[in-house]
């Protein structure tokens, strides 16, 4: 069985004024389906075929198949990204999450601006993440495809920061994407349910 593009999970104009509809049109119904679409090629007749995607990901990197690994990690991480932000996005966490965020950062405030600050260092293309460990809370970025699956840390949330995800509608201001992300679209309900999972899996 081949892999799906999966469906956003909102309008493809959801996310406006701050991700337009037409850089969806661009980064999901083509950059996201172009991975999918090669992944799908790349692993018919092979021992990938009919693995879950999450273990394509860690069996092609283990083994060093770099090529269906870039297109798994980044049909992964597009999806989800798509659920890392959300049209009743920004605001602040609440229960659980909000206890650990504090703790590790000081406030959600000193939080964004380490989140920023590393979606800004990323140099080129690549994802800032939201991660939990065995230590904690931590931001982590990745460079390319490369995901928080092949370093054993749980991803809670992302952000892409390759220009595919925001030039239409930002050009070369990749911070002011990143305000918007922050202050209107991030979906701590999502993150919370990331962070309850693993907590409950440990």
């Amino acid at each position: 069985m081949s892999f799906e593009l999966p469906d956003l999970p909102y309008a493809i104009d959801a996310l406006e004024p701050h991700v337009s509809a037409r850089t969806l049109e661009f980064h999901h119904g083509k950059h996201h389906k172009a991975y999918v679409s090669k992944l799908n090629g790349a692993i018919e007749d092979t021992a990938y075929a009919g693995q879950p995607l999450e273990s394509v990901i860690t069996a092609a990197h283990a083994a060093g198949d770099s090529g269906i690994f870039n297109n798994a990690a980044q049909a992964w991480n597009h999806t989800f990204l798509w659920h890392s932000m959300s049209p009743n996005g920004g605001g602040e966490p609440t229960g659980a999450l909000a206890e650990a965020i504090n703790a590790r950062f000081g406030d959600v405030a000193k939080f964004k601006a380490e989140f920023k600050a590393a979606a800004l260092g990323q140099f080129g293309s690549g994802w800032a993440w939201l991660v939990r460990t065995a230590e904690g809370l931590e931001i982590v970025t990745t460079g390319n495809a490369d995901t928080p699956l092949i370093h054993g840390t749980t991803p809670l949330l992302t952000l892409d920061v390759w220009e595919h995800a925001y030039y239409l509608d930002y050009q070369n201001q990749r911070d002011a994407y990143v305000d918007g992300f922050l202050s209107e679209l991030i979906n701590w309900d999502f993150a919370a349910e990331n962070f309850e999972s693993d907590r409950a899996a440990a």
